[in-house]
């Protein structure tokens, strides 16, 4: 009779174990999805702000018409993008598009003076600061993730439970990775 209740006693810690483990994989894996989910809402914020700063900036910087149109067809791309890697593609296009609008602007003193464009200014950047620290707790939260599917013993439960694991935020190419370098000196 001991037997049977010793029995019983691990069956039901065993299963409680396994529930805990698959209960911490969901919670872990929505907490993901909530990550990028934020990292979506601040870049939706950067491409509503765009035209309007693109607009403002487009009557001083005349020959700037290939980084403006680059910036209109990232858009546009956007918008038909669904995987995290072809956004983080994307994102990383634009940051170094903008990078070079603000940095093309510092010899603009009329458009620098100009009001809207301050305001435009300060909420890209705003944006920029925002989406970066998004980036990073997204980053954080999908490595604690793959972490739980790689570790024994939750990886048995992630396996027949089929979770994935999720990729990282990150630049996709080396130019991505460089600083944005502006020369005054060419006349295009």
């Amino acid at each position: 009779m001991t037997i049977v209740f010793v029995l019983l006693a691990i069956i039901v810690v065993l299963i409680i174990a396994v529930i805990g483990m698959y209960n911490g994989l969901v919670q872990a894996k929505v907490k993901v999805d909530n990550a990028w989910s934020q990292i979506d809402v601040q870049l939706q914020r950067r491409f509503d702000l765009i035209p309007n700063f693109v607009e403002t900036v487009k009557g001083y910087m005349n020959h700037e018409k290939e980084t403006f149109e680059k910036i209109a067809a990232l858009r546009t791309s956007w918008a038909n993008t669904q995987s995290i890697s072809e956004k983080a593609n994307l994102d990383n296009q634009l940051s170094t598009a903008l990078k070079t609008i603000m940095a093309v602007s510092e010899n603009y003193p009329e458009l620098k003076a100009n009001q809207n464009f301050s305001d435009l200014s300060e909420e890209l950047r705003n944006t920029e600061n925002k989406i970066s620290f998004s980036r990073q707790f997204y980053n954080d939260t999908v490595t604690m993730y793959n972490t739980k599917l790689q570790v024994f013993p939750s990886n048995i439960i992630a396996g027949m439970f089929h979770f994935t694991s999720r990729d990282l935020f990150k630049a996709e190419s080396d130019e991505a990775r460089k600083n944005v370098k502006v020369d005054f000196g060419s006349n295009s």
